[in-house]
């Protein structure tokens, strides 16, 4: 396969940046030529942005180079369709930045492995803990954080009522963020340690209120689901799968485009092998419940 070039394209199936994520860091590891025409072209904006989708390219590549790894990201840390850095709990914060403004910094440090064990996350237990953070930066108000946090305890407590929610409203400080905004995570613990997640980001002209709601509303859809993985995650493990040494298996609620992109591309590059199908589990027979299961090709880093 070496050597022969593998021209994707850019527009098909989930259409954005996800191809590129994935075929970069495919084409990285298996040493394969490539060229991915019309990169995000029927987005409102061609290109590329965001820290954390850079991540997603680079964390894939890092694991099997030869040392640890040191990664200084620099672009929007908190911007609109992106997993905002909240969501990213690998990372050491140095300097924030907000949408629509952009310019944070993430630094990432990795140390290399020989292999990746496959996962196995099919038993979602039941949730423990509720917690998150309301934050704003710059002018805005602290009352703004309190405001999307209150929204979002009364929104959860109307669905689950025995457990304490208990999210933080924070200011940025002055000299750690990087322009003015606001925002909302919100994150849901099981007893099995599954992790799933709620956020919004506040605009202008848009009640905190409402911003609040929004992420408590995301994050009840991925708890009613039965899956163990929210939609965000979903489609980041599949690269991981496929590199794996071993038979991984994800239960998730609908599969999404950007996961049926990644399971795409990950077979056409990396030849590893994935089947979707619904969960036959009697507590999912009313559920939009699905099994995703991939035998991975067990890449090995060859400089350890």
């Amino acid at each position: 396969m070496e050597g022969q070039r593998v021209e994707v394209d850019g527009g098909i199936m989930e259409g954005g940046g996800q191809i590129l994520r994935v075929s970069t860091a495919l084409s990285c590891l298996l040493g394969l030529p490539l060229r991915v025409q019309k990169i995000r072209a029927g987005r409102s904006t061609p290109g590329l942005r965001s820290v954390c989708l850079l991540m997603q390219v680079s964390m894939p590549c890092v694991l099997f180079a030869a040392s640890p790894s040191e990664l200084r990201l620099k672009g929007g840390t908190n911007a609109e369709m992106a997993p905002q850095i909240d969501y990213t709990t690998m990372c050491t914060l140095l300097i924030l930045g907000y949408y629509p403004k952009g310019g944070g910094e993430v630094v990432v440090r990795m140390s290399p492995v020989k292999q990746l064990d496959p996962i196995n996350l099919t038993d979602r237990g039941s949730v423990t803990k509720i917690y998150g953070r309301a934050f704003v930066a710059g002018v805005l108000p602290l009352k703004v954080a309190k405001d999307m946090a209150a929204a979002a305890v009364r929104c959860i407590r109307k669905e689950i009522r025995d457990l304490y929610v208990s999210i933080q409203p924070l200011q940025e400080s002055r000299d750690q963020a990087f322009g003015n905004g606001s925002g909302i995570i919100i994150v849901a613990e099981t007893s099995t340690g599954c992790l799933f997640a709620g956020s919004s980001l506040g605009k202008r002209g848009v009640n905190a209120d409402k911003v609040g709601i929004e992420a408590a509303e995301m994050l009840l859809a991925n708890l009613r689901h039965g899956g163990t993985v929210d939609e965000y995650l979903q489609d980041q493990l599949i690269i991981f799968m496929a590199l794996a040494n071993g038979i991984s298996r994800i239960k998730t609620g609908p599969v999404t485009l950007h996961t049926q992109t990644a399971i795409h591309f990950a077979e056409q590059l990396a030849k590893a092998k994935f089947t979707v199908k619904k969960s036959e589990e009697e507590e999912d027979a009313s559920k939009d419940t699905y099994i995703i299961e991939c035998e991975g090709i067990g890449m090995a880093n060859p400089h350890l």
